[in-house]
């Protein structure tokens, strides 16, 4: 494998259905994974997304560098139901040096030794793997909160078009049919700003919208 910024480089290990649809996701969005399972088919499945799949039978320290999972900014650990393989495997993830390490918990129990790692926890139902891929793909895993019929209010860092332009300028509401609800500034939370606020950098926009006009919003201050 080339050489690659770590920011942009993701692994995935286990390929139940959750791991499957992680790996679909990062790479529909144009990203470099690497993906490993001890399952032949499960591996063969993924090749159709990503040139880096691997099976790997015992995974131990030496086996998950040899896949080059040591160069990844993000690693998920997708290993549920075997609590052991899972912590063990956490560990090894961590004892890498990767520097953001997420692991998936079928319980609580499961979830605060993960934690105590210094893991990341989640503990999702397959159909929540887009949402997940998605938000690790902007860079925001937790800043949002999921409310019922689809929408959510999410945070997200200015950047992009938004820099040097107004509230009003951006019009998100006509343009995405979202709302800003706070904008965000040297730690400062305003929720009373008018429409001549101006963006600038660093500052935070936590707007409130369905998943998919949101998901394209955050897409365009990204270009």
């Amino acid at each position: 494998m080339k050489k690659q910024d770590p920011s942009t480089l993701y692994g995935v290990i286990g390929l139940g259905r959750f791991g499957t649809a992680l790996v679909k996701t990062l790479a529909a969005a144009g990203k470099e994974v690497i993906a490993i399972d001890k399952n032949e088919e499960k591996v063969r499945e993924v090749r159709a997304y990503t040139d880096y799949a691997f099976v790997v039978d015992n995974l131990s320290e030496t086996a998950l560098k040899e896949t080059g999972m040591q160069n990844c900014g993000t690693v998920t650990v997708c290993i549920g139901e075997q609590i052991d393989m899972s912590i063990l495997t956490t560990m090894l993830v961590i004892k890498l040096g990767v520097p953001n390490v997420i692991a998936k918990a079928t319980s609580e129990v499961h979830g605060e030794v993960l934690k105590r790692m210094g893991a990341t926890v989640v503990y999702p139902e397959a159909d929540m793997a887009v949402r997940i891929g998605r938000r690790l793909i902007f860079g925001n895993l937790l800043d949002y909160v999921a409310l019922a019929d689809g929408v959510e209010v999410r945070r997200i860092t200015a950047g992009g078009r938004a820099i040097g332009r107004t509230v009003q300028e951006l019009d998100v509401r006509k343009v995405y049919g979202i709302n800003i609800i706070a904008v965000e500034r040297d730690g400062r939370t305003d929720v009373e700003f008018t429409a001549s606020y101006r963006f600038g950098q660093g500052d935070t926009i936590t707007v409130i919208g369905k998943v998919d006009k949101i998901d394209r919003f955050e897409q365009d201050l990204q270009d």
